[in-house]
C-alpha cells in the first residue's frame, strides 16, 4: 500500500507539468501542479501533502527558496528537486537543506517514480518507528525499541517487562537459542530503578567450570595457583545493577551453592577470602535447556531453581511469530545499509522475498535472520532485496509433495502478463487449500504437509480468505 497520496508539483515548464501529473495519476497518486514556488507555498497552506517535486530554477519563488520556507513549517513533507542545469551547486544545497533527493533534466517519467517510490519506502520506515516507540510508551522507548515486533506474543512480552522492570524480583527467561532472550535482560535492566548502573552480561557456558567461581565471585591473592593478585568478580562489577547470567544450567555445582547464598544472604564470598561482603544486585538468568529435567537428574540444584525461577518470561521463537519477520528484516536492513557503506541503499523487500522469509521456518530465530538480511544487503543488485540474495536453503524450500491437480502451469504461463508474483500467490493459495482438503481441515497436518510453521500456515489462510473447513468438505 502507498505511503504518499498527495503529491505537489511545481515547474514553470508547462510540459512537465503536464507529463508528471499524467504519469503519477495514473500510479494513483492525487496530483496538483502549479508553475512557480510562491504557488507552491500557498497549496501547502491550503491543504496538506505527502511530498513535493520541484524544479531548483522557477520565477517569483525558486526551488531552495520554497525548500528553505516549507520545511521548517512542515518537517515530514518528501522534497524532490529537479533541475536543467548542469552544476553541481544546486543539488548539493538542496540536499543540504533538507530536500530527499535531485533528479537532473530530462528524464524519463519512470525514473521520478522510482525516486518516489523509494521516498516512500524510507517514509514508511520512519512512520512505523514512530509508531513503535509510541505504542511502547514514553519511558519504554530505550529499553523495548530492541525488541521489534508488534505481534501479540511481543506485545505480551513487553507488557511483562514493563511490570517487571521496577521491581528487584529475579527472573528466569527461556527461550531457544538466537529468540533474543538477552535483550529482554537489557529491557528489564533500561526500564529498572538501576538503569544508570552497571549491566553485566556473563554466558556461564562459554566459562571454564574451573575458573567461573573467580570470575562470577573473584578471588583473594594466591587462592590458587596463578592467582598472583586479588581480582574483583562480576557481582561485584555489577553492583547496584543487574547481573545478567546466560546459560545457567551450564553453571557447575560448586557456583550453583554460592549463587543460593548470594539470592538468599545478598553477599558473596570471593574465591580464598574468609569473610563475604554485601552487593547489591538484580539476577535475571536464562537458559534454552530445560532447568527442571536438570533437576530431575540431578545435576541442578532444585533449591537454587526455585530461587531463579520466581518469575519466567518465554521469548517466542520466530516460526510463531511470522508476522514479526518483514518488520524485522526492514530493520537489520536499515543497519546494515549503514555498515555496509552501500553506494546504493537497499529501500526493501521484494514481494517473492518477503513470502520466502515469511513462510520459512527460521531454526535459528532471530540471529539467523540477522546473518541472512546482512549476506542479502551484500549482495543485493539493485534496491530491493530478491529471492536470489537470500541464502540458498530459504529460497530452495522444498515444495509439497504433490503437485495438485488445480495448479495447471500451462495456464498460468498463458496469461498476457506473465506476473511471477501473481502466479506465485495463485499457485501457492491452490498449494494451501490442496493441502487442507488432503488433511480434512488439519491445519496442524497441512503445515507438515506444505512443509512451512502452522503460523505462517495461519497467515496465508488469513491472507487468500481460506476457509478450511469448507475445502475439508469438498
Amino acid at each position: 500500500m502507498s505511503t504518499f497520496r498527495n503529491i505537489l508539483i511545481a515547474d514553470d515548464e508547462p510540459s512537465i507539468r503536464h507529463v508528471l501529473s499524467l504519469v503519477l495519476s495514473e500510479k494513483g497518486y492525487e496530483v496538483r501542479a502549479v508553475q512557480d514556488g510562491e504557488e507552491a507555498l500557498k497549496e501547502l497552506q491550503a491543504r496538506p501533502y505527502d511530498a513535493v517535486i520541484c524544479d531548483v530554477r522557477m520565477p517569483k519563488r525558486d526551488g531552495l527558496a520554497l525548500l528553505q520556507a516549507a520545511l521548517p513549517q512542515w518537517p515530514d513533507l518528501t522534497f524532490i528537486v529537479m533541475s536543467a542545469y548542469g552544476s553541481t551547486d544546486a543539488p548539493l544545497k538542496a540536499v543540504s537543506l533538507g530536500a530527499y533527493d535531485y533528479v537532473p533534466k530530462p528524464f524519463k517519467p519512470e525514473e521520478m517514480v522510482l525516486v518516489l517510490k523509494k521516498a516512500e519506502e524510507r517514509q514508511r520506515l520512519l512512520r512505523e518507528n514512530k509508531r513503535l516507540r509510541a505504542s511502547q510508551g514514553r519511558e519504554g522507548v530505550l529499553g523495548l525499541e530492541r525488541l521489534i515486533g508488534q505481534s501479540e506474543a511481543m506485545k505480551a512480552l513487553g507488557r511483562q517487562i514493563q511490570k517487571l522492570a521496577p521491581v528487584t524480583t529475579t527472573v528466569l527467561i527461556t527461550g531457544e537459542s538466537g529468540t533474543g532472550k538477552e535483550l529482554v535482560a537489557r529491557a528489564l535492566h533500561d526500564l529498572s530503578p538501576r538503569s544508570a548502573m552497571p549491566f553485566v552480561a556473563v554466558n556461564c557456558g562459554a566459562i571454564p567450570a574451573g575458573l567461573i567461581e573467580s570470575e562470577l565471585f573473584g578471588h583473594a591473592r594466591g587462592a590458587f595457583t596463578g592467582a598472583r593478585q586479588s581480582k574483583r568478580g562480576l557481582f561485584s562489577e555489577a553492583d547496584g545493577g543487574t547481573l545478567f547470567l546466560d546459560e545457567v544450567g551450564e553453571l557447575p555445582m560448586p557456583a550453583q551453592v554460592k549463587l543460593l547464598r548470594f539470592l538468599q544472604e545478598g553477599e558473596i564470598r570471593p574465591v580464598g577470602e574468609n569473610r563475604a561482603e554485601k552487593v547489591d544486585v538484580r539476577v535475571i538468568a536464562a537458559t534454552l535447556r530445560d532447568v527442571s529435567k536438570l533437576v530431575e537428574r540431578g545435576e541442578f540444584r532444585e533449591d537454587l531453581f526455585y530461587r531463579l525461577n520466581v518469575v519466567q518470561l518465554r521469548v517466542p521463537p520466530l516460526r510463531e511469530r511470522p508476522d514479526d519477520v518483514p518488520l524485522l528484516a526492514r530493520s537489520f536492513i536499515e543497519r546494515f545499509n549503514r555498515e555496509l557503506n552501500r553506494e546504493t541503499p537497499v529501500v526493501g523487500l521484494s514481494p517473492e522475498a518477503e513470502a520466502l522469509l515469511v513462510s520459512y521456518a527460521w531454526p535459528g530465530n532471530v540471529r539467523e535472520l540477522e546473518n541472512a538480511m546482512e549476506r542479502a544487503v551484500l549482495l543485493a543488485e539493485g534496491d530491493h532485496i530478491a529471492p536470489e540474495n537470500l541464502p540458498e536453503k530459504i529460497w530452495a524450500q522444498k515444495g509439497p509433495p504433490l503437485c495438485p491437480a488445480g495448479a495447471d502451469i500451462s495456464r498460468l504461463a498463458a496469461q498476457p502478463d506473465l506476473s511471477l508474483k501473481r502466479a506465485m500467490r495463485e499457485l501457492e493459495e491452490t498449494f494451501i487449500r490442496a493441502a487442507l482438503r488432503r488433511t480434512k481441515g488439519n491445519r496442524t497436518r497441512a503445515a507438515e504437509v506444505l512443509e512451512i510453521s502452522h503460523r505462517a500456515l495461519l497467515y496465508k489462510i488469513k491472507e487468500y480468505g481460506i476457509d478450511p473447513d469448507a475445502e475439508a468438505e469438498r
